[in-house]
């Protein structure tokens, strides 16, 4: 088989095993368990815990020890497993623990997956520059299929999203071994402090005023950049709630309208060399957060018909600006500003405090959030059918509250149970709020002079 063919199944399965439930793992939590959002920020801030240390672990395993490939069949066979035990967790508490087991198997494979890419290709006399970039955008494609195929199957809500993800996960991993060998490369003396061998010394960058406000920037707009994949599906799903447009094709097809986002994000990273030669670095990664304001703006207002669909769909659009132009921009701000001795170090530390302590900390604030603020708990048919604008009597209604609420309304008008209905209005604009202010002082805080030379090395 061709050596790129492979390398592009490699990718495409890669992304294939996470987007199969990542997207669509809300619809199971609240509207399957019917448990609460401030757990579920919890459970969602998993990735960010296991990107904080286990990509360093598993980095140095692979650059002293043991072969790349092996390394991720094992994490990826581990992962499918776990991904098996997940939907039999009894209460919020365990699935919280299963799922950072998963995590701390997955998310390592990321880097994993990009470094036996960039080894195979090196040893077979390949240009990574010219060569990488067609392979890696099958795990976007990947990642949308895997979407696709959980919602056509009926699965967004139940335990098939997991099933789905882990019998790939374990085909990827027996997959994996079939690679060529990708030995350690040993580059790290074993001689070197401890703190090296870690990439610590990257932490030194702290004291660099630019470097600190930079990487303090990337930790609060990193609060920002998982929100919509933790709750995007989960707010469309919930248009069901209301008798008018239960039956929408959103509704039905929730993942696969946000599926856009991810097309549109594979557009966008082939827009970024242009914008990066013509704008720099920091106009670029303020073009971002004034896209995360549009794209949770957008679905502030956003409903499944008229010009409210036109927004979700604009808001789909939009992500592909926001999410890649900071991860791209910010990761080439960190290539152009650091020594190349800590380099690598430097950009495993924006990841961190991006997908890290940013995704930790966003997941957890949100879903507190959530539960406090925007979640609104009505106790007669009158107020919870004015909220749905429909009326008490309405025959769609009165089964939306039985099947999705479990209640029914008691002879003086009172509900079986109290029902909680998200504000999601109020949620995406608080949203909106935040990207707004951190652009701001973004703005004002954050000085880089646009040098064309920095980013001289990048195609379009």
């Amino acid at each position: 088989m061709n050596l790129k063919l492979r390398l592009t199944i490699l990718s495409f399965l890669q992304f294939f095993v996470w987007g199969a439930w990542l997207i669509t793992m809300a619809n199971f939590w609240f509207g399957t368990k019917h448990w609460e959002g401030t757990q579920f920020g919890a459970v969602f801030g998993t990735m960010g815990i296991a990107s904080i240390f286990m990509p360093t672990i598993t980095g140095i395993i692979a650059d002293r020890w043991i072969n790349a490939e092996r390394i991720f069949s094992v994490l990826h066979i581990l992962y499918g497993v776990i991904l098996f035990i997940l939907p039999h967790s009894a209460d919020p508490n365990s699935f919280f623990s299963v799922m950072l087991v998963a995590m701390c198997f997955y998310m390592p494979t990321i880097a994993l997956a990009n470094s036996i890419s960039y080894t195979i290709l090196k040893n077979n006399n390949m240009d990574v520059v010219k060569d990488f970039p067609p392979i890696r955008v099958w795990g976007t494609i990947g990642f949308i299929v895997a979407m696709w195929i959980t919602n056509l199957s009926g699965n967004k809500a139940t335990e098939g999203q997991f099933y789905i993800g882990g019998a790939i996960a374990i085909f990827l991993g027996i997959y994996a071994l079939t690679l060529p060998k990708c030995p350690p490369q040993k580059l790290i003396d074993k001689n070197s402090p401890l703190s090296e061998q870690l990439g610590l010394n990257a932490f030194k960058l702290f004291g660099n005023y630019k470097m600190a406000l930079f990487f303090l920037f990337s930790m609060l707009l990193g609060a920002a950049l998982q929100l919509t994949n933790a709750y995007g599906d989960v707010f469309l799903s919930e248009f069901a709630h209301f008798p008018k447009y239960a039956d929408s094709f959103v509704v039905q097809r929730s993942t696969i309208i946000m599926s856009i986002s991810q097309v549109s994000e594979t557009l966008f990273i082939l827009a970024i060399p242009f914008f990066l030669k013509k704008f720099g670095i920091k106009k670029v990664m303020l073009m971002s957060m004034l896209a995360w304001v549009l794209r949770f703006g957008f679905f502030a207002y956003g409903v499944p018909d008229g010009f409210g669909l036109s927004l979700i769909i604009l808001s789909c659009i939009v992500y592909g600006m926001a999410f890649d132009f900071f991860n791209i921009s910010g990761s080439l701000f960190v290539e152009t500003t650091t020594d190349k001795k800590i380099r690598s170090s430097a950009q495993g530390l924006f990841m961190m405090m991006t997908n890290g302590f940013g995704a930790v900390f966003g997941s957890y604030i949100a879903g507190w959030a959530i539960d406090k603020f925007f979640t609104h708990k009505f106790a007669t048919v009158s107020d919870l059918s004015a909220y749905l604008e429909t009326t008490p009597d309405n025959p769609t209604f009165l089964e939306i509250l039985k099947n999705s609420f479990n209640a029914v309304v008691n002879s003086d008008g009172t509900l079986s149970s109290v029902v909680m209905v998200k504000d999601w209005q109020q949620i995406w604009l608080s949203f909106a709020i935040y990207s707004l202010v951190l652009a701001i002082f973004f703005a004002v805080l954050f000085k880089h002079k646009h040098n064309p030379e920095d980013v001289s090395s990048v195609k379009h």
